[in-house]
């Protein structure tokens, strides 16, 4: 049998309001009322309705995040710090995968919006001006991970690629590398392609490297297979490179697997860093070295701004997060 408010209240021999700030902690009850309360529903095992409850406190205790791609261990790492940060709170995470669509995109933002949910965790993509007028009509908090906007003014949790990008090509010209090239994602993404192409672009010039467009190879994407197909290209553009910049730790891999069918022994012949500090960086062979983001304690900020915004009503201040080279086994000195 399935008990209501109701039947807790009679149980208690108190009023429906009074269970209702119990569960709601809201005060205005005794201990002894608390405690009588908190038994019959104890005894009748009644579990509160979270609909109900949230029309009660304007809470749902829900959250949305939406990635452009869930599969992948970057989405994986930020999530897990998304869903410490709500377990702690109470609260539930659902989770959307956009495919970088959108179409698909705005579908998942209208579920949302019907299901109430108390904020919203946009990562990894550019906040386009369709989605942020849906999120703006459901008038509720907002967080950006690993993206920032320009138009909008949204709090953000992000590395500073530029930073991050010149610190691994700096990495690599203290080894003695000064022939580098780089495999970066797509070009004309702004969040995560062109600023990591400034950052290594930088970087060279920091030192009195000369830039040459043909060390350069922009992907589509960050994956593997972008990886993979291009390290051909880049070798071809650029037989002399000793080193690799890569813009990401699946793409690295791709690199390394397109440099075993080529016979190069990596970091002998050639040096690879990537990006990201996956944790299939320390399972390759060799295991890659990289410049860290803290994904995990990226989600976890995010979403701890999050819950703050829907308890203050406050707006909060983006961070920047640290980053770091992690020395493996891909890299060579030549000096």
């Amino acid at each position: 049998m399935t008990y209501t408010i109701k039947d807790v209240a009679k149980k208690a021999n108190v009023s429906i309001a009074t269970v209702s700030r119990v569960l709601n902690d809201q005060g205005g009850y005794s201990p002894k009322t608390k405690e009588k309360v908190l038994s019959a529903i104890k005894e009748l095992g009644y579990q509160p309705n979270a609909l109900a409850r949230g029309l009660i406190n304007k809470r749902t205790e829900t959250i949305g995040i939406l990635f452009p791609e869930v599969s992948n261990m970057f989405a994986a790492k930020i999530f897990r710090g998304v869903e410490n940060a709500a377990h702690q709170r109470g609260s539930s995470a659902i989770v959307c995968n956009t495919d970088s669509n959108g179409e698909k995109t705005m579908k998942y933002l209208k579920v949302l919006r019907e299901k109430r949910i108390d904020g919203v965790i946009f990562v990894s993509e550019i906040l386009k001006e369709e989605y942020y007028e849906v999120l703006s009509s459901m008038n509720i908090p907002i967080v950006l991970v690993s993206t920032e906007s320009y138009r909008y003014q949204l709090p953000y949790v992000k590395v500073d690629d530029r930073r991050a990008a010149y610190t691994a090509v700096e990495y690599l010209i203290n080894k003695g590398h000064r022939k580098i090239g780089m495999i970066s994602g797509n070009k004309y993404d702004l969040i995560a392609g062109q600023p990591r192409i400034d950052g290594y672009k930088k970087a060279l010039m920091s030192n009195n490297i000369p830039v040459n467009e043909k060390y350069i190879v922009s992907a589509k994407g960050f994956s593997f297979k972008d990886g993979f197909e291009n390290l051909p290209r880049l070798l071809h553009a650029a037989p002399d490179i000793t080193a690799i910049f890569v813009a990401s730790d699946e793409m690295a891999m791709g690199v390394i697997s397109a440099a075993y069918n080529m016979g190069i022994k990596i970091p002998d012949d050639l040096s690879v860093i990537g990006y990201d500090n996956l944790p299939l960086a320390e399972m390759s062979i060799p295991p890659l070295t990289t410049v860290e983001q803290p994904l995990e304690q990226m989600g976890e900020t995010a979403a701890n701004m999050l819950f703050t915004m829907i308890e203050t009503g406050k707006t909060i201040e983006s961070r920047i997060m640290p980053h770091k080279i992690i020395e493996r086994a891909t890299v060579k000195a030549l000096n």
